[in-house]
C-alpha cells in the first residue's frame, strides 16, 4: 500500500511539471497588466510616438534580466530564487535587503493597481471618489486571502486567457476600425509619423521606465521555471514569452497612435479605451473596461499573496519579526495585517491625491521594481560562471536598467515617484546596517 501510496505521490508530481511553452504561456498571463493597459498612457504622454522604441528596449533589458535568473534556477534551483541567490552570493545582507526591497516593490504595486482599478471603475461610476472604489477593492482583495486560496486557484487559468483576450480583442477591433468596417470615428486614422521624434531623445528616455513597469512579473517567472520538466528549457520560455509580449504590446499602441491623436490622450484613462470610445460601439467599451477590471482585480491579489507571502518567508528566515510567521487556523493573519497596513497608507494617498497618485505610486513601483532586476544581474554575475557572451550581456542589461533610472529624473511626471523610491532605498539601507552589525556580532563571518 505505501509503494502505491509512493508511486501515486510521485506521479502527481511529474504532472504538475511544465513544458518551456506552458511556463510561457504563464509568463505572458502573468505579466499583462493593470501596468500596461493603463501605465501605457502615461509612457505615450511622455515619449510621443517613439515610445515603441522605448518598449523594444525594454523587452530587450526584460530578457537580459529574466535570461539572468533563468540561468541561476537552472543551474542552481532554490527557494526564494532571486533572494535566495542574492544571500548565496553576498551574504545575510543581500538577502534582506533583496526580500525587503522586493517587498517594497510589490507593496507599491499594490497601490498602483488600487488606483487603476478604481480610475477603469470611475468609466461606470464617475461620481464616486477614488479612495471608496480602492477601498472596495482592497476589502474584496484581503477578504479572497483570508478565506484561502482554493476558489481563486480554479479561477486563474481563467483570469490568464481573459488577461491576454484583452489585447487580442482591442487588437482586432482596432484593424476592423482602420478597415472603415466600424463606420466614422472622431478623428481619421493616421500614423503621427510628422510628430514621431516630436519629444526626442530625452522623451524616450524618460518614458523607458514606463515602459519596464508593464514587463513587470519575471521575478515570479524565475519561481516558476523550477516546475520545468528540463530546467535548461528556461531561457527558451523566456525568450518566447518575452517575443510574444513584445509583438502584442508593440502592436496594440501601433493601433493605438493609428486611430487617436497622441496629444488627446488623457493619462488617467486606458488608451485603448480612449482609442475605441471614438467609434459607435454601445456594448464593446463597457465589455472592454469589464476584462480590464477582471484581470486588474485578479492581478492584485496576486499581488497582495506575493506580499504576504515575502513577509513570512522574511519572518521565518529572521529577516522580519518572527511574529509575522505566525498563523491562526493557517491563515498567516498578523503578515496579512501588515499587508492591509499598507493598502489602507495607499488608500489614504488616493485620497489626498487623487490626480497624481497613479504617476507617484506607478513610478517609484517601476524604480524599485528595476532596483531589484540590478541585483539580480549584479548576483549573477557571482553565482554563474559566465562566458564573454554573457558578461556582455549582463552589463548590457545593468546599463539599460541604470538608463531607465536616471531617465526618470527628467520629467517631471516620473520625478516624484524617484525620489519616493530613494527614500523606501534609504529606510532599507539604514535597516540593513543596523542589522548587519548584529548579525556580525552573532556571526563574524557573516
Amino acid at each position: 500500500m505505501k509503494r502505491k501510496h509512493k508511486a501515486k505521490k510521485n506521479t502527481s508530481a511529474n504532472e504538475n511539471k511544465l513544458s518551456w511553452w506552458q511556463l510561457s504561456l504563464l509568463g505572458v498571463a502573468c505579466t499583462i497588466g493593470t501596468g500596461y493597459f493603463l501605465g501605457s498612457g502615461l509612457a505615450i504622454h511622455i515619449g510621443g510616438p517613439a515610445v515603441l522604441i522605448s518598449f523594444i528596449v525594454a523587452a530587450t533589458g526584460t530578457y537580459l534580466v529574466f535570461d539572468a535568473l533563468s540561468q541561476m534556477t537552472s543551474e542552481q534551483p532554490l527557494e526564494g530564487s532571486f533572494r535566495s541567490y542574492a544571500k548565496k552570493a553576498y551574504g545575510g545582507w543581500a538577502g534582506f535587503s533583496s526580500g525587503w526591497a522586493y517587498w517594497t516593490s510589490e507593496l507599491l504595486i499594490m497601490g498602483s493597481q488600487l488606483t487603476a482599478l478604481s480610475l477603469f471603475s470611475r468609466f461606470w461610476f464617475p461620481n464616486i471618489p477614488m479612495w471608496i472604489l480602492a477601498s472596495i477593492f482592497a476589502v474584496l482583495g484581503l477578504a479572497i486571502i483570508i478565506i484561502g486560496t482554493k476558489a481563486f486557484d480554479r479561477m486563474e487559468n481563467i483570469f490568464a486567457i481573459i488577461k491576454s483576450s484583452a489585447i487580442v480583442i482591442f487588437i482586432v477591433i482596432a484593424v476592423l476600425a482602420l478597415c472603415g468596417l466600424l463606420g466614422q470615428g472622431k478623428s481619421k486614422p493616421a500614423f503621427p509619423f510628422e510628430s514621431f521624434f516630436e519629444k526626442g531623445i530625452m522623451g524616450i528616455w524618460s518614458s523607458l521606465l514606463f515602459a519596464f513597469y508593464a514587463f513587470g512579473g519575471i521575478e515570479i517567472m524565475g519561481i516558476m521555471a523550477m516546475r520545468l520538466k528540463e530546467p535548461k528549457d528556461a531561457p527558451k520560455a523566456g525568450k518566447v514569452m518575452l517575443g510574444t509580449l513584445a509583438v502584442i504590446y508593440v502592436c496594440s499602441l501601433i493601433l493605438t497612435l493609428f486611430l487617436i491623436s497622441w496629444k488627446k490622450l488623457n493619462t488617467s484613462e486606458s488608451p485603448f479605451m480612449q482609442a475605441l470610445n471614438q467609434y459607435p460601439l454601445r456594448f464593446v467599451p463597457h465589455i472592454f473596461i469589464g476584462i480590464l477590471i477582471i484581470a486588474g482585480f485578479s492581478t492584485m491579489v496576486a499581488s497582495l499573496f506575493a506580499i504576504t507571502s515575502m513577509l513570512v518567508t522574511l519572518a521565518e528566515d529572521k529577516d522580519a519579526p518572527t511574529l509575522f510567521a505566525k498563523k491562526v487556523k493557517n491563515r498567516p493573519l498578523l503578515a496579512i495585517g501588515l499587508t492591509s497596513v499598507g493598502l489602507i497608507v495607499s488608500i489614504i494617498f488616493a485620497m489626498l491625491l487623487p490626480g497624481k497618485i497613479y504617476e507617484y505610486f506607478t513610478t517609484a513601483a517601476g524604480l524599485m521594481l528595476v532596483y531589484n532586476w540590478m541585483f539580480i544581474l549584479v548576483t549573477s554575475g557571482v553565482i554563474l560562471k559566465l562566458n564573454t557572451l554573457g558578461k556582455t550581456k549582463r552589463i548590457m542589461g545593468i546599463v539599460i536598467l541604470g538608463i531607465a533610472v536616471t531617465g526618470s529624473l527628467f520629467h517631471h511626471t516620473s520625478r516624484p515617484g524617484f525620489f519616493v523610491s530613494l527614500g523606501f532605498l534609504c529606510v532599507i539601507a539604514v535597516i540593513t546596517w543596523l542589522m548587519r552589525k548584529k548579525w556580525t556580532k552573532h556571526n563574524p563571518a557573516t
